[in-house]
């Protein structure tokens, strides 16, 4: 995919790797869309891309609001201007054990991962097909490729845009509808401190592995060249990412090796 001149949509484009990711694209003559829930740190950074030399225009909205979500789409769709990528970052980690969270934890982390994630996807997916296709590429995590403690929700959220957006990917196998899975490792950004606890709090806490983990511009550089080259996956991080193919051609390992971690 040429992206000179396209219409790019980022989502969770205030911080950690969807922040980068937009960075990383207005340096190359892209038109961006930059949403989150934080309207003024979209405008610090849409200042940034700016001055890199890309047109942009900022849509806030909140991933856990459907309405909110729908209006920010109909905000874009009703420019008439040709989306041919909508990239979404946007999400919500969890640090907590099964026994002690309770069920609207779990939900919520599922309104903003999964229902969030459909929903804007929902609203633009019509349109793409209408203007002659375009690319789509969701957040997962390498927890969205297997269990891990401590992150059930979250694992589950992800695992479940997997079977979405692969389902997705085939009905629109004609109507030129590219479909990328982005599945990062340890990247050094601030979900683990903006993760929930059991109590529904943020953790507040960095993990030692997340702390020691790439940087996200560095995780930005190789998802544009992924996304550039229409992979399918982009499995991206440091030696942790070993445990996608433990998981797939040794699980016996995998689950020896799940069942020893000390949580944080």
């Amino acid at each position: 995919m040429d992206f000179d001149g396209k219409n790019i949509w980022i989502t969770g484009a205030s911080s950690g790797i969807g922040k980068a990711v937009a960075l990383e694209f207005s340096k190359h003559e892209t038109s961006l869309i930059l949403s989150a829930r934080n309207e003024k740190v979209l405008n610090e950074v849409a200042e940034i891309c700016r001055k890199n030399g890309s047109k942009v225009q900022v849509v806030p909205f909140d991933l856990s609001d459907e309405k909110s979500v729908a209006e920010a789409a109909q905000k874009v769709l009703s420019q008439k201007i040709k989306i041919d990528g909508l990239y979404q970052f946007g999400g919500i980690s969890q640090r907590s054990f099964v026994s002690e969270t309770p069920l609207d934890v779990d939900r919520k982390v599922f309104e903003v991962n999964f229902f969030g994630t459909i929903a804007l996807t929902k609203e633009i997916l019509p349109w793409m097909i209408q203007n002659g296709g375009g690319q789509l590429a969701v957040t997962s995590s390498i927890v969205g490729k297997f269990g891990f403690p401590y992150r059930s929700a979250y694992s589950a959220s992800k695992h479940a845009l997997h079977g979405f957006f692969e389902s997705l990917r085939a009905e629109n196998a004609n109507s030129n509808i590219r479909v990328t899975v982005i599945i990062p490792g340890r990247i050094k950004t601030n979900i683990s401190v903006n993760a929930l606890a059991k109590t529904g709090e943020p953790h507040g806490k960095m993990d030692e592995g997340q702390n020691n983990g790439k940087s996200a511009e560095w995780t930005a550089c190789k998802i544009y060249r992924a996304l550039k080259k229409e992979k399918k996956e982009i499995v991206v991080g440091g030696t942790e990412i070993l445990m996608v193919y433990i998981r797939r051609f040794i699980p016996r390992l995998y689950y020896y090796m799940a069942s020893r971690v000390k949580p944080l």
